[in-house]
């Protein structure tokens, strides 16, 4: 089935969070079509009491005025220019930005109010705003993380069914490295078993060191509930002998503790080490510094 799209104007743009790595959150869309099997967003549309299973991702909302609402939140006395995260519920690069192109004016709001931000994607549709992304990391700290879980291609097609293909979003990578936009690479979320084993781990770190990666990090998968219940019955129909094995590890929790986190996690931090990734770009942009009031004084 096509999604269907619904305009609706929004009341605001940021969102404050706490507890994360970032301070305010910011969404043109809700929904996602890419539909993938693991998304954490899944919980919270259960939770709102919307569609978490296989409806989720065919009913998008576009918050037509959200650029418009953004500038006016920017202008306020009170904003601190404070961190902006893009993509923490929903892709901004998703098909929907193609025509709507409410991502990009986002990110020229931010770009004027020299605010920092971070971004999150799969959609190679992001090289499209180089130019935006350019102008904004001379003004303010810019990073844009890739998630890229696997490059095996039976694991992609059957978790991400509706995603750009992995090595799209490298060559996506290389053209934001090579304009000096700082970008790394997401190994989120590991599939315990599916995976997770040396090789397939191995095979995107060093992809992603040929691509320019300034960085790479990964995390295991984490199931709440909505998620939980439709990851799993993917997980029956795809890999059925992993069933019980899942059913055994996310018994009685939705993250797994550090006994199998932290090996993975070390793992990947020597295969980078190992790959030698890390920030390269022959073009840096860094933010200009800003003038102090004394500078702007007249001489008498």
């Amino acid at each position: 089935m096509r999604p269907s799209y619904r305009e609706e104007p929004c009341k605001s743009a940021l969102n404050r969070v706490k507890g994360m790595g970032f301070d305010w959150s910011l969404n043109p869309y809700m929904g996602c079509v890419h539909r993938c099997t693991f998304c954490y967003v899944r919980a919270f549309e259960r939770r709102a009491d919307r569609p978490s299973d296989d409806r989720y991702g065919l009913s998008i909302r576009v918050k037509t005025n959200v650029v418009d609402v953004l500038r006016r939140e920017l202008a306020r006395r009170t904003w601190e220019r404070e961190t902006v995260a893009i993509g923490a519920a929903t892709d901004p690069y998703q098909p929907a930005e193609g025509h709507y192109r409410l991502t990009r004016g986002c990110l020229e709001a931010l770009a004027e109010a020299h605010s920092p931000f971070s971004i999150i994607t799969r959609g190679p549709m992001i090289v499209r705003d180089v130019d935006v992304l350019v102008e904004a990391a001379r003004r303010a700290k810019v990073s844009v993380t890739f998630s890229i879980p696997t490059l095996d291609e039976e694991v992609w097609q059957k978790t991400e069914p509706s995603t750009a293909h992995p090595r799209q979003r490298l060559r996506a990578l290389k053209r934001l490295v090579d304009a000096g936009i700082r970008a790394s690479v997401g190994m989120a979320p590991i599939l315990p078993g599916i995976s997770d084993r040396p090789e397939q781990l191995e095979e995107v770190v060093r992809a992603a060191r040929e691509a320019g990666a300034c960085g790479v990090w990964a995390n295991l998968l984490f199931l709440r509930p909505g998620t939980r219940e439709h990851f799993l019955d993917h997980l029956a129909s795809d890999w059925p002998d992993e069933l019980e094995r899942y059913e055994r590890l996310y018994r009685r929790r939705a993250y797994l503790g550090e006994e199998e986190a932290k090996p993975l996690r070390q793992l990947v931090s020597e295969l980078a080490k190992e790959h030698a990734v890390r920030d390269r770009r022959r073009v840096r942009l860094e933010p200009e510094p800003p003038v102090a009031a004394e500078q702007l004084a007249l001489p008498v």
